[in-house]
């Protein structure tokens, strides 16, 4: 009688305990990254950080802030939400007195007859220096806010 036969593979044992192991911290790594660290707010980028995160919340007014004078004149504008989207910095270049911000934006739709689609468009957004920080003076349309959208009613 062969007595190994009887006995589990070790090797088999350890192979999924090691595939278990990774499974496990993959999942703490995405449950506990959290949000991004906010930038510094006098810094082009910090300015695109904080007022993509506004529109991405809904408020405008907080995002109207960052916005210099005439940038939310946008009375043709119809905006169609911004559902589910996530803006990521690809480069900054500041020249004296102006700056531009590349990001990429992710839109995620739902629907279709596949399920769920997402596409990525490359946006610029352009700064100018005002009293020592930065106002955002051209906005990809996809944060696109109205600041004077009730001002016609």
């Amino acid at each position: 009688m062969d007595k190994g036969r009887n006995k589990p593979d070790r090797t088999l044992l350890v192979i999924l305990g090691v595939v278990g192991a990774l499974v496990v911290v993959a999942l703490a790594v995405v449950f506990t990254r959290g949000e991004p660290p906010l930038l510094d707010e006098s810094t082009p980028q910090g300015v695109v950080q904080r007022y993509a995160a506004a529109v991405i919340e809904g408020d405008e007014e907080a995002a109207s802030a960052y916005l210099a004078d005439g940038a939310g004149d946008c009375d043709a504008f119809e905006g169609t939400g911004i559902g589910n989207l996530r803006v990521t910095l690809v480069s900054a270049t500041e020249r004296g007195d102006t700056a531009d911000v590349r990001v990429v934006v992710t839109v995620a739709q739902d629907g279709g007859p596949f399920g769920a689609s997402e596409y990525d468009s490359e946006g610029n957004f352009d700064l100018v220096r005002d009293n020592g920080g930065w106002l955002i003076e051209g906005v990809p349309w996809e944060l696109t806010i109205c600041a004077n959208q009730g001002a016609t009613k």
